[in-house]
């Protein structure tokens, strides 16, 4: 079966964005793969994370993994800092990948901002990590959104160097899954940003911790026009708030947004965010229950990573082995 490696880093403060863009299709995609998921914590460390605040969100993110449905009996979950292969391989790709792929990475440099000198290492260094994240599994497969994509491109540029350089046939060529119609969710009080828990505004985001007043709260007051619903996707255009609350109910849904505008087109607002708050309290509440039971159950969440992380290590380091090995290491 072909192998899925995906993972998401504990930042805290779960949204909406975070739900569709990520965890939902990983919870469809286990039907079809051998599916191997990750809190990748070590990526999360690449600036400065509180250490309280970032072991309660690992299991936070954990938790709101298992409680939208990833199974973490049949599938891997586990926390990057773990498994040793990661940071090991990550090493070693640091020596195969080429500065000049790294200084093109464009995520450093939105990340970095006007203070690149100050930035960490691990933060420049981003992708080789990312890179040995996938490739110590062998995985054929990644979800990513949009930003990502360039990563996984310089994640197949390590894997053909490294065979190349070597003259091996070892690591595969992973390839991209950009899946659902809500890739991006965006901020419910603008439109053309992204929905992020950085907003300073908690109205700009659904998170997944809200209750259902709080739900039907921030959507009733989401930014819109003064038009009604058009009743065509066209009449979408130009109109980045209607579109954005459109493609929500779309998403959880899984209704085409044709036939939503269909339905609803010629409506103003304020029926249309009824609609709305009905369906995300209705998809949502289930989720945000489980996850409030499992967050009091450290024990458990715990001991579900560290039987993750044991399977994980299991694949991996015969992997790293191997690796070693065509490098030239000792393997003890």
């Amino acid at each position: 079966m072909e192998r899925i490696f995906s993972g998401a880093q504990p930042t805290g403060n779960l949204h909406l964005g975070n739900y569709l863009g990520a965890i939902r299709n990983w919870v469809t995609l286990q039907k079809d793969f051998e599916c191997i998921f990750c809190v990748v914590d070590l990526h999360a460390i690449t600036v400065w994370q509180n250490p309280q605040e970032l072991r309660s969100n690992i299991r936070e993110l954990a938790a709101s993994m298992i409680a939208s449905g990833v199974d973490p009996e049949k599938h891997v979950l586990f926390n990057q800092s773990q498994v040793s292969a990661h940071a090991e391989l990550a090493w070693i790709f640091n020596c195969v990948a080429r500065l000049g792929w790294l200084n093109r990475m464009t995520q450093f440099k939105e990340k970095a901002g006007k203070h690149r000198e100050n930035a960490s290492l691990g933060l420049y260094a981003y992708p080789s990590l990312m890179a040995a994240d996938i490739l110590a599994y062998k995985a054929t497969h990644v979800p990513v959104g949009e930003d990502q994509k360039q990563h996984l491109e310089l994640t197949r540029d390590i894997a053909a160097k490294f065979n190349n350089d070597f003259e091996v046939d070892f690591f595969p060529q992973p390839e991209p899954l950009i899946l659902g119609p809500a890739t991006r969710v965006m901020s419910l009080r603008d439109g053309t940003k992204k929905m992020s828990k950085s907003d300073s505004s908690d109205m700009s985001r659904i998170n997944m911790t809200d209750d259902a007043d709080t739900l039907a709260k921030k959507i009733r007051k989401a930014k819109t026009d003064a038009e009604p619903l058009p009743s065509e996707a066209a009449g979408l255009e130009g109109r980045p708030e209607a579109k954005n609350l459109i493609t929500i109910y779309a998403a959880l849904t899984d209704i085409p947004v044709a036939d939503i505008l269909a339905e609803h087109g010629g409506t103003q607002f304020s029926g249309f965010k009824q609609a709305l708050t009905d369906v995300v309290v209705e998809k949502l509440a289930p989720i945000t229950s489980e996850m409030t039971r499992l967050k009091a159950d450290n024990a458990y969440i715990d001991a579900t990573l560290a039987k993750g992380a044991d399977r994980a290590d299991a694949i991996a380091q015969p992997i790293l082995r191997e690796v070693k090995e065509i490098v030239g290491f000792l393997n003890r």
